[in-house]
């Protein structure tokens, strides 16, 4: 089927598995307060409000673990960095829920027995058991939650920051343990406990399956090798690989792999490079620029090495195209997933190629020949990144509007730098181009 052939979506998958993500959320939710007050009041306010907020504490946990669990359903039509983005905002959540757990069942029991807030404190911790386990799960989360504070991040390396927050699976067990060994909802056993053991042992099996079962499963079957080490320029490389029933990999144009070259010293190093080219059923190829010390020795990686890919991830597809036009607007190397993207894209289309020069436009050569062959048009606009033209900024409103007349009509995927992306964004508001038409995907990494 050629891509002018194939047909558009009559449902938004985004919004359909947002909505059945909240829904799953707000049952899980209401069952909770249900069996909590089923289990009957504790007679002292601050108690009460203490237990609920740890049970809602636990509940928003393991939804974080569903968030980074990288299930293909949700990545597929939500996409990682929205995905992300979430888990972010459910650390606050959670946060909050443990604080305010911590404060009024420490002030509660307090009031309780007569004794100053210290004091209550240091009983419980020396007197029951799971309130040390619990006070430990708290201070493993602060330490995850801190190194993921933007200033933090930027300065630690991928690996480390990853390793600190496998801390946090430890702060589930850790948590699990005090919820179920002290919560009064769950002392009585049935079926508050039960539901209870469900929920945990579904977040964690998000996790095993969607982190370590899928991508061991999918690399055992189609065992990728490098076939071909191709220097497109002098800074940009493209990696070739094959393996077996690469036709039934469930990949589109757009997504990425975390890449994993099996070499001695690389083999425990995982880099997000999205396809440069459609999947054929017999290849896969990335293309990378020379950006850091994964994306630099690519260019010294050696036919037969193995591969070992996880994914594929994104939502950044065809499937959630809407219209029978396209713009797909690319800045710098993030020409990769666009130019997959032109291979199965629906409909006329028109390719934005923002660079400094000609001569940083990577892959120009075949895509100018695919363009040519599928009847889609493509404009290179060089220069500086503060260039502007006749009608202002190179990707501004006014000159974007003049360059695609129809741009409202279309659906716009936007990949680049990051100022690149969000000054494309904005452009695209001002213009007007309905929100539900913009697609795009910063390749934001969770745990």
């Amino acid at each position: 089927m050629r891509p002018t052939d194939r047909p558009l979506v009559s449902v938004r998958p985004r919004i359909l598995a947002t909505v059945v993500f909240l829904a799953v959320i707000a049952a899980n939710v209401a069952a909770t307060t249900v069996l909590f007050f089923a289990a009957g009041l504790s007679g002292n306010t601050l108690i009460d409000i203490g237990r609920l907020t740890g049970l809602y504490g636990g509940l928003v946990l393991t939804f974080q673990l569903i968030l980074v669990a990288r299930l293909p359903w949700l990545d597929r039509r939500i996409g990682m960095d929205r995905l992300t983005t979430w888990h972010r905002w459910t650390a606050i959540g959670l946060l909050w829920s443990l604080v305010a757990h911590f404060v009024f069942t420490v002030f509660g029991y307090a009031e309780l027995d007569d004794k100053g807030v210290v004091d209550e404190f240091v009983s419980m911790i020396t007197q029951l058991e799971g309130v040390l386990r619990a006070v430990v799960a708290f201070a493993l989360i602060v330490l995850v939650g801190g190194v993921s504070a933007r200033f933090v991040r930027r300065r630690m390396s991928y690996e480390t920051w990853h390793f600190i927050h496998l801390y946090a699976y430890a702060a589930v067990v850790l948590g699990f343990g005090h919820q179920v060994m002290l919560g009064k909802s769950f002392a009585s056993g049935g079926i508050a406990w039960t539901y209870w053991c469900l929920v945990w042992v579904a977040g964690l099996a998000s996790v095993i399956v969607g982190r370590l079962v899928l991508p061991l499963a999918r690399n055992l079957r189609h065992r990728l090798r490098i076939v071909a080490v191709v220097p497109e320029s002098a800074e940009t490389v493209s990696v070739y690989m094959t393996g077996r029933h690469l036709d039934r990999m469930p990949v589109k144009a757009g997504q990425f792999f975390l890449w994993r070259f099996l070499t001695k010293d690389r083999w425990w190093q995982a880099n997000p490079y999205s396809l440069s080219a459609a999947p054929d059923g017999r290849t896969l190829r990335l293309t990378a620029k020379a950006a850091g010390d994964g994306s630099s020795s690519l260019r010294s990686l050696k036919v037969g090495t193995w591969v070992f890919a996880e994914g594929p991830y994104g939502a950044f597809t065809a499937m959630h195209q809407r219209k029978t036009r396209a713009l797909l607007v690319a800045g710098g190397v993030g020409i990769t997933p666009l130019r997959a993207l032109l291979e199965e894209i629906a409909g006329h289309v028109i390719l934005v190629y923002r660079v400094r020069s000609e001569q940083d436009a990577v892959l120009l050569p075949e895509i100018k020949d695919l363009a040519r062959a599928r009847g889609a048009a493509v404009h290179v606009l060089t220069g500086p990144s503060d260039w502007s033209g006749p009608f202002g900024p190179l990707l501004g409103p006014d000159s974007l509007g003049r360059l695609v007349p129809d741009i409202r009509e279309r659906d716009v995927f936007v990949c680049g730098p990051p100022g690149m992306t969000s000054a494309t964004l904005r452009s695209l508001r001002e213009i007007g181009v309905p929100r539900q038409q913009v697609h795009a995907e910063r390749f934001s990494l969770t745990i």
